[in-house]
């Protein structure tokens, strides 16, 4: 069975039997894990284990996991730091920031693919402008150039642990003050501005083979009306044409109240995400939602989307967890992480 284009959550720790009827769905495509669906190693391996052998081709999964404040499993996984770190490093040794970018990438990616998992939504290429809490610390920098080399760096890191990295949030959603996830968010700001210092990152990454872009649940009138997620300006015209990206273009979750209260069902929005142009789209802590969806959408995969899902699945060339903790280049990759912050550049105590 191919796959669809709704990427779902589930509840817990292993699945019920609702969730696999919902998942066994031909409209389902993917799983977003939280920190509510892991307890240690063994049970997310064997979750993932689960959801992979239910279909043929397997199922994506993928999670929220950038580091910092956003790092949906933590106990028995290495602590990553927030990407301003990097660009604080950056500032003082450029040549250091990117070789730790990298070395975070590889250990980010390498311990997700062991546990069975395909990727994360990561990096976040918005611009620091001091504006956005919901951003704040996830971004590396306040200089576009410096976005892109960090980001590109760290999508190198994410490719040797096997990894392809998910880009976001398309075109930028450091400048305004509102959060998306909770209220409706406009930047009012021209294109023109827009492309020259948001932009620059997408464009570098893009041009660098980036496998996936997420666009922000935000308004920017003097482009369009709709949100990006839900505008064909933005994904088509912009995106697809000028920018020339030809990779997997996710939905932010559609539960999200940024993601348009002018279209008040779920049905509604999944309709207009896929229309404008998303590949797959996200619906998160909304099983009722998920249900609406799989129930009423219409839509028919094209061989262009399922080419490009199918170029998401993880490689994994480890192995195990324990293999993993046995090679030499991942132990160094911690180890050099461990004191990223600590000002003495000597191994932190504890």
């Amino acid at each position: 069975m191919p796959l669809g284009p709704v990427m779902l959550d589930i509840s817990g720790t292993q699945l019920s039997g609702d969730e696999i009827k919902r998942l066994l769905h031909p409209l389902t495509g993917g799983v977003i894990l939280f920190t509510r669906n892991y307890a240690n190693h063994r049970q997310l391996t064997e979750l993932t284990q689960q959801i992979h052998a239910l279909r043929s081709p397997h199922l994506l999964i993928a999670v929220d996991h950038e580091g910092g404040r956003v790092q949906r499993f933590r106990e028995n996984f290495t602590k990553l730091p927030a990407m301003r770190e990097l660009g604080k490093i950056w500032d003082k040794q450029s040549s250091r920031a990117r070789h730790l970018a990298k070395q975070i990438g590889f250990v980010l990616a390498a311990e997700l693919n062991v546990c069975g998992i395909d990727f994360s939504f990561t990096p976040v290429l918005d611009l620091d402008y001091g504006k956005n809490f919901v951003i704040g610390d996830r971004a590396f920098h306040h200089d576009a150039g410096v976005v892109s080399d960090l980001a590109y760096n760290l999508m190198l890191g994410l490719k040797k642990g096997g990894m392809p990295a998910i880009v976001k949030h398309f075109p930028g959603h450091g400048y305004i003050q509102a959060d998306s996830h909770l209220e409706k968010s406009i930047d009012s700001r021209r294109y023109t501005e827009i492309e020259a210092g948001d932009l620059v990152p997408f464009q570098h990454m893009i041009d660098s083979g980036v496998a996936g872009v997420m666009p922000a649940h935000i308004i920017y009138p003097e482009i369009d009306s709709k949100p990006a997620g839900f505008s064909r300006i933005w994904l088509q015209n912009i995106l697809r044409k000028e920018l020339r990206f030809d990779g997997c273009i996710f939905s932010d979750d559609l539960s999200m109240r940024g993601a348009g209260d002018y279209l008040e069902s779920m049905l509604s929005r999944a309709q207009a995400a896929l229309d404008a142009g998303c590949d797959m789209i996200l619906i998160c802590n909304n099983p009722a939602g998920v249900d609406e969806i799989l129930h009423g959408l219409h839509w028919e995969m094209s061989a262009t989307s399922l080419s490009r899902l199918a170029r998401l699945h993880a490689r994994n060339n480890i192995g195990s967890i324990m293999k993993l903790r046995e090679n030499g280049d991942y132990v160094q990759a911690v180890r050099e992480i461990s004191i990223i912050g600590c000002e003495s550049g000597e191994l932190p105590l504890q």
